[in-house]
């Protein structure tokens, strides 16, 4: 692919993807690989808006802060602005899913720092390949299966992939016609990683005629079937799914008579919005939801059933060391306001819980179940209660949800 070529796929992919309205502003996650440099270069020659440029250390390899160093040196030379993120793991979970979750989350961060709408990154057709196989061995469906998309709107930033149709090889190939220098890295051919034992399974497949052009169709295929999955979902809610300000409920009948992977999505898009959890909950433990005759904590949720109801609430558990300021977001959902302002020093924001349901006699006046109630928001000036809004007392306290 020549450079016009190239240079026309990416115009191509960022008017799609910004709606014909592409930013005068575009951040660049820049690794120093080899992907993120093409990607940074056929911007700063595309010319058509200022670009930042963020660089994170994940202080996994010696080599990485020579990566950055190199980002700086490239950006430095052609006048751009390059920021350096640092990012340590604190030992919990997987390495590689804290990784990534990580360096999203600096980069959100740093974007919304720098008053930037959105962040290019480069991914390629080759990583959509391989996602694609990865997920396909986990088993995954319709919604694993798809494909990443161009361009993707999380909160205030939009997440934007111009190299999607274009191979790995073709972005080495250009750096090397324009004499730029890229970092490999040596995790690259580190076959305990679910992702190198895919793209060296690529050779395999190959004759069998599962291309890299194949599986990021079929994945685009899975993609609208999403949509349509998607479609589906929006109306459905209309006719079994309502709110109770910060709870779900379900008409359980109605939910029932429903097929059984639109309920699951149903119950899974509650689920999430509730807890602010971005995973879905395996297929089984959704079924297993539907068919409770008890309250049933999964997903940092409570899921009551009751009267030919289901409740989805808030766990407890989930929130009952989770502590913020007043003028915070807290639980990721709910802000609390007093009327008129004037707020005094030392107030805090956490759950009800059993101490402050015991200073509210009355909570049932409120009709919610007692579970709800107890993680529901409110707000403390130490160990006394001030304000507990959705157990009925308001003391002129206001607590909203923010838009599922």
């Amino acid at each position: 692919m020549s450079l016009t070529s190239l240079a026309a796929a990416l115009t191509q992919a960022l008017q799609e993807g910004f709606g014909h309205t592409v930013p005068e502003r575009i951040g660049v996650a820049v690794s120093g690989g080899g992907d993120s440099m093409a990607l940074l270069d056929l911007l700063r020659v595309w010319g058509k808006a200022e670009l930042y440029v963020a660089s994170v250390d994940h202080g996994l390899r010696p080599e990485s802060a020579e990566e950055v160093a190199s980002v700086a040196d490239y950006v430095a030379h052609h006048g751009l602005k390059h920021t350096a993120l640092r990012w340590d793991w604190d030992r919990q979970g997987n390495l590689q899913q804290a990784a990534r979750e990580g360096r999203r989350r600096l980069l959100r961060d740093w974007a919304g720092a720098q008053g930037l709408g959105c962040v290019a990154l480069g991914h390629t057709a080759d990583d959509q390949a391989e996602t694609f196989l990865m997920r396909l061995a986990r088993g995954s469906g319709v919604d694993g299966l798809s494909a990443m998309e161009p361009a993707r709107k999380e909160g205030d930033i939009t997440w934007v992939r111009p190299l999607l149709k274009v191979r790995r090889e073709t972005l080495r190939a250009y750096l090397r016609e324009r004499g730029l220098a890229w970092a490999d890295d040596p995790s690259n051919d580190d076959e305990t990683y679910d992702r190198i034992k895919a793209r060296q399974m690529m050779a395999t497949l190959e004759p069998l005629g599962l291309s890299v052009a194949r599986l990021t169709q079929t994945s685009d295929h899975m993609r609208a079937q999403r949509g349509l999955a998607d479609w589906a979902v929006e109306r459905a809610e209309q006719d079994v799914m309502s709110y109770d300000v910060g709870d779900v409920l379900f008409d359980r009948t109605g939910l029932k008579a429903l097929p059984d992977a639109l309920q699951a999505r149903l119950i899974s898009k509650a689920l999430g919005w509730v807890s602010g959890n971005s995973y879905r909950p395996r297929f089984k433990a959704l079924a297993e939801v539907l068919d409770a005759h008890a309250p049933k904590a999964l997903h940092g949720c409570l899921v009551i059933p009751k009267a030919g109801m289901l409740r989805i609430s808030r766990e407890w558990n989930a929130v009952k060391d989770l502590r913020t300021g007043v003028d915070a977001v807290w639980d990721g959902r709910w802000r609390l306001a007093r009327a008129g302002g004037g707020v005094s020093a030392g107030l805090e924001i956490a759950a009800l819980g059993e101490a402050g349901m015991a200073q509210v006699p009355d909570w049932r006046l409120s009709a919610r179940p007692r579970q709800s109630v107890l993680s529901s928001p409110a707000v403390w000036q130490g160990d006394t209660l001030v304000s507990a809004p959705l157990a009925g007392l308001a003391n002129g306290w206001e607590a909203q949800v923010l838009a599922p």
